[in-house]
C-alpha cells in the first residue's frame, strides 16, 4: 500500500521542470538568445523593459518544454531562482502583435546565424550532423522532408477554412531536416489551401536550403523528398535549377498513378520485380519494387528523372483501389496494393532502383511542440507563433546531437520531456554558489548531469 501523505503549499527550495534551464543555456550557448536580441532590437527603442530577444527565447524554451499557451510561461517564471526574470503574459502578447514581417524575416537569420554556430559546435564535440539511414545504408549528405500538415481550430481564426478532410483550421508546409529532425521552414496556410501548389512548396523549399550553412549547403548532395504535392513540374524544375547555383539537389518525390502508368505496371514481368527493404536494411515482406523509367511519357520533367513503383500484399483491413483489386484478380490469390510511385532525380540515370530511400519515417513534433494549438485570432500573432516553434524543435534537436548519448539521442519531444526537461530538483546555495540538485534516486540523473557538462564545455561563438 501508498504510504499516508499530508499535501500543503509552503514548501520551499524546489524546483519543477528543472531540465528546461538545459534548453535555455543551450540557446545561449549557440547564440541564439543574442541573435533574437539583435534581431528585435528595433521593438525595444529606449532599452527598458525586458529585452524582446529574451522573451523570444522564453517562448521558444517554454515550447520546447510542452507549453502550449502563452499564460505557460508562468512555468518559467516561477522558477526565478533558475531561470532568470521571464516576461509576464501581456509583455509576451505585446512581443508576438508587434513582430510585423520585417522583424520575422530578421528572426529567421538569427536562427540561420544560431543553426551555423550549432553545426559547427557539433563538428568540433563530436561526428557532426548525422547521416540518414534507409535500406540499411547511409543517404550522402542531407535530406529535406517537404510535409504538409492540418492543425484544427475550434474557434473562428483569421484565414482558418474547411480542410480537404471535412476538419476546419489551418494547413501548413513545414520542412524537416531528416538528420538531425530539425524543422528548418514552416510556412502557415489557410486549411483550404491547395495541397498541389507549387509556389508554396518553392517558397518553403527556398528559405529551407537559406538556413543550412554556407559550408554545408555548397558541395553537399541534398535530397529532397516529398509526397505527390511535391511533384509538380514547377517544383521538380526549381529543384533541378537551384544545381546552377552551387547547390547539389536532388529529389524523390511520390506521384499519382495514372492510367499510363497503371498499363506499365501491368506490363512489368515478375524478373524486373526487385525485393524492397526497410529502414534498416532488412527484406520488406511481400513488398517489391521496380523501375518504369522507360515505360512511361517523362517530357516536361528533368534529364535524369527516374519512376520508382512499390507494389506488396495489403496488410488486413487496407482499402484497395478499383487498379489494386483489378490486380488481385489478374493475379489469382495474389492481391497487391501499389502504394507508392517515386520520381527519382539524379544527375546520372542508371543503376538499381532506390529501394527504400524514400520511405520517412514519422515526424511526432508536428502535435507537441507548438503545432497543435495558435494562441489567438490574429493571423499575423500565428505565424510569429509557428516560427517560434520551430525553434522549440530546434533547440530539441541540437539538445539530442550535442549534449545526449544511446537512447536519448533520438528520443521523441515527449520522451525527452517526461524523462529530463519535467525533472524535479532542489535549489541549494552554499560556498558562493547556486546548486541545482537532482534526485540521487531519478533514472536518468545522469545523463541530464551529464548533459548539462557537455552543454559548459562546449566552445562559444566570438562575440
Amino acid at each position: 500500500m501508498r504510504p499516508k501523505v499530508h499535501v500543503s503549499a509552503d514548501g520551499s527550495g524546489a524546483v519543477g521542470h528543472a531540465g528546461a534551464r538545459l534548453l535555455a543555456d543551450l540557446a545561449d550557448a549557440t547564440g541564439l538568445t543574442a541573435a533574437y536580441s539583435a534581431a528585435l532590437r528595433p521593438l525595444r527603442p529606449r532599452g527598458t523593459g525586458h529585452d524582446p530577444g529574451q522573451v523570444a527565447t522564453d517562448l521558444a524554451v517554454m515550447l520546447a518544454d510542452g507549453g502550449e499557451a502563452i499564460a505557460d510561461l508562468a512555468v518559467l517564471r516561477d522558477q526565478g531562482e533558475v531561470l532568470g526574470p521571464v516576461a509576464s503574459t501581456p509583455t509576451a502578447w505585446r512581443l508576438l502583435a508587434d513582430t510585423d514581417e520585417a522583424a520575422l524575416v530578421s528572426l529567421r537569420a538569427a536562427r540561420a546565424t544560431a543553426r551555423e554556430v550549432a553545426w559547427m559546435q557539433a563538428a568540433e564535440t563530436s561526428e557532426g550532423i548525422p547521416a540518414v539511414r534507409a535500406g540499411g545504408r547511409e543517404l550522402p549528405g542531407l535530406v529535406l522532408d517537404l510535409v504538409a500538415m492540418l492543425v484544427a481550430c475550434h474557434s473562428e481564426k483569421e484565414q482558418a477554412a474547411p480542410t480537404y478532410k471535412g476538419g476546419f483550421g489551418f494547413h501548413p508546409l513545414l520542412c524537416f531536416l531528416a538528420n538531425t529532425g530539425e524543422v528548418v521552414s514552416g510556412q502557415l496556410r489557410p486549411g483550404n489551401f491547395g495541397a498541389n501548389t507549387a509556389a508554396g512548396h518553392i517558397a518553403v523549399l527556398d528559405q529551407a536550403l537559406a538556413q543550412i550553412p554556407d559550408a554545408h549547403r555548397h558541395g553537399t548532395d541534398i535530397l529532397i523528398r516529398a509526397d505527390s504535392a511535391g511533384s509538380a513540374k514547377a517544383v521538380l524544375a526549381h529543384v533541378r535549377n537551384t544545381r546552377k547555383r552551387g547547390v547539389r539537389t536532388f529529389f524523390s518525390v511520390g506521384y499519382a498513378i495514372t492510367e499510363p502508368v497503371r498499363r506499365a505496371v501491368r506490363a512489368m514481368p515478375d524478373r524486373l520485380w526487385h525485393p524492397a527493404l526497410n529502414q534498416d536494411g532488412t527484406l520488406r515482406d511481400g513488398a517489391e519494387v521496380a523501375e518504369l523509367t522507360g515505360m512511361a511519357d517523362l517530357s516536361g520533367y528533368p534529364a535524369g528523372t527516374r519512376i520508382i513503383v512499390r507494389r506488396e500484399r495489403p496488410h488486413p483491413g487496407a482499402q484497395l483501389s478499383l487498379f489494386d483489386q483489378d490486380e488481385g484478380l489478374a493475379s489469382p490469390g495474389v492481391s497487391h496494393r501499389h502504394p507508392l510511385l517515386q520520381w527519382w532525380f539524379r544527375p546520372v540515370p542508371g543503376g538499381p532502383p532506390p529501394r527504400a530511400c524514400h520511405r520517412r519515417g514519422p515526424h511526432p513534433v508536428r502535435q507537441t511542440t507548438g503545432f497543435g494549438r495558435f494562441p489567438s485570432r490574429d493571423f499575423g500573432v500565428i505565424t510569429v507563433w509557428l516560427e517560434l516553434s520551430l525553434t522549440a524543435v530546434d533547440l530539441l534537436a541540437w539538445a539530442r546531437v550535442l549534449l545526449l548519448d544511446g537512447e536519448l539521442a533520438a528520443a521523441e519531444p515527449k520522451k525527452l520531456r517526461y524523462r529530463l526537461l519535467h525533472v524535479a530538483a532542489r535549489l541549494t546555495r552554499g560556498g558562493r554558489r547556486l546548486r541545482l540538485r537532482i534526485s540521487a534516486t531519478w533514472p536518468w540523473r545522469h545523463e541530464l548531469t551529464t548533459a548539462f557538462h557537455r552543454l559548459a564545455a562546449l566552445p562559444r561563438p566570438a562575440s
